[in-house]
């Protein structure tokens, strides 16, 4: 089998490749999205065909159609390089969040990584334990991501291929950057400490994913899992890596590093943390005990299923404010806009509403189908009610949880934000949606939570994450009697009945 060469306008790159190669195998590295996991649903994967030719078959003609598409584009999880092309693709540069937050710590010898291992992006830390200083740091896309950018996705491919491919490609990226953090030093490492959803968990772990799959979506192997450089394959020395325990089905060892992150489980005020990442996790409550729940909201605030929904990158409209001609968007990279982000979402929303041009029900009160925001980029009423069901997954969540402690909002003392979209959101837009209705002086925006308790489990006792666990208890919100009624009325823009 031949190789062919595969230009990218304008990132300016070209690729040598073997014939017939799956385009969204050799795409995804440059920033090429692939939220439906290859199924040509969403049509985020589209690329022009400049020079050379992607044939088409049926399937994928209708699929171009059904997105609106011309002649000259392909949808890249539809299409193999059988000759040399060039193509034309959008200029991502994903904004990955790497934490440099100080924190207390017990000096000991030797070096530490600490990795947030996202769905959507990868963060490693390299750290002298002796001092604490970050000597190097380490971002990437999740490799994965090229089977669908949410976790349900993800199940489903690992359902129907098995989870082999998703544990070895996870495996490697990550074993490649603690090389890269490593060059020019010892290849040896003390500890590593990695942290993630139960999802990620279980994929890195090559543990059993069925159970996770279906209701209840309880899986028996969610405690700590132990491993060595040379049973992942790593081109590092390190005898002790450790993937941290899940607390429950959704809510993964990235909330209890969250948690261990804000000296909530320490403190006897209550608190609450919200990580509106891919996968929405709430904890809440104090040393007493905390309750944790993960809502269905994460989708539609990374862009799965908004109609011109993006990551935070380049081209991504992040916020939106009234300006003298109308809307006013900031848009990453000041290039035209491309899309939409979930920062930007819920800005364009609170803004429509502030208005007037939304009715209490999300309805557009011109008529129209959508609302043009900047060049191309428009929100519809799709869109609308996909933002509606994820602010109100988040706010359903949260009053269950103070239900369960019988407690009110007015006695929380801080609300912890955590995650890179947390970092762009403007509470002031958001609490005006009704999302999260707290008095805007008990926010704390966190950034990355996940890393920052990843590098303080570095520095603690083997049994911390233990105690920990031991306060949390793990509630599906969707097995709670009151669910239903609290959704519903959330779902509204207007004041909350209860």
């Amino acid at each position: 089998m031949g190789t062919v060469r595969i230009r990218l306008d304008p990132l300016g790159k070209e690729i040598i490749a073997r014939e017939g190669i799956p385009l969204m195998d050799v795409l995804h590295e440059f920033g090429v999205e692939f939220p439906c996991g290859g199924k040509g649903t969403c049509g985020k994967c589209k690329i022009k065909v400049l020079q050379g030719e992607l044939k088409a078959d049926k399937k994928h003609r209708d699929k171009l159609r059904e997105q609106g598409l011309g002649p000259e584009w392909r949808l890249a999880c539809m299409s193999r390089a059988d000759n040399d092309l060039v193509l034309e693709v959008g200029q991502f540069e994903a904004l990955i969040q790497a934490d440099e937050t100080p924190f207390s710590f017990t000096g000991s010898s030797g070096l530490g990584v600490a990795v947030d291992l996202g769905t959507t992006s990868l963060v490693a830390q390299l750290l002298d334990l002796s001092t604490g200083r970050v000597l190097a740091v380490e971002t990437s896309l999740n490799p994965q991501r090229r089977y669908g950018s949410d976790l349900i996705s993800r199940l489903e491919y690992a359902l129907d291929h098995g989870t082999g491919n998703l544990t070895a490609l996870i495996r490697k990226e990550v074993g490649g950057m603690l090389a890269a953090l490593l060059k020019g030093r010892s290849p040896t490492v003390d500890k590593v400490i990695l942290v993630g959803n139960t999802v990620m968990q279980h994929l890195f772990s090559g543990l059993a994913i069925d159970k996770l799959s279906f209701y209840p979506f309880e899986s028996s192997t969610l405690g700590l899992q132990t491993f060595k450089s040379s049973t992942l394959g790593w081109r590092i020395y390190c005898e002790d890596i450790r993937f941290f325990p899940s607390i429950g089905s959704f809510v993964g060892s990235d909330i209890l590093a969250g948690i261990h992150a804000t000296g909530m489980w320490r403190k006897k005020e209550i608190a609450v943390l919200v990580d509106l990442g891919t996968n929405g996790e709430i904890a809440l409550g104090n040393s007493d005990g905390l309750w944790c729940a993960s809502t269905a909201a994460g989708p539609a605030f990374e862009g799965a299923r908004i109609s011109m929904g993006m990551l935070a990158t380049t081209g991504a409209i992040s916020s939106v404010d009234q300006g003298p001609e109308g809307m006013a968007c900031q848009v990453i990279g000041n290039v035209p806009a491309t899309g939409i982000c979930g920062s930007g979402l819920i800005d364009a929303v609170s803004l429509l509403l502030e208005q007037g041009r939304l009715g209490s029900f999300g309805e557009i009160l011109s008529g129209q189908t959508e609302i043009a925001l900047q060049g191309e980029v428009v929100l519809t009423q799709k869109d609308i009610q996909e933002f509606q069901l994820a602010k109100a997954a988040i706010a359903t969540g949260l009053q269950i949880l103070l239900n369960k402690l019988g407690i009110g909002k007015e006695d929380v003392s801080a609300v912890y934000i955590a995650g890179a979209f947390g970092t762009y959101i403007n509470l002031e837009r958001m609490v005006q949606t009704g999302m999260m209705d707290f008095p805007l002086e008990r926010f704390h925006k966190l950034g990355n939570s996940a890393l920052i308790g990843a590098k303080m489990f570095l520095f603690g006792t083997p049994e911390m994450a233990g105690e920990i666990l031991g306060l949390c208890r793990h509630l599906n919100l969707e097995s709670e009697a009151s669910f239903q009624d609290i959704y519903v009325d959330r779902l509204s823009f207007s004041p909350p009945s209860s």
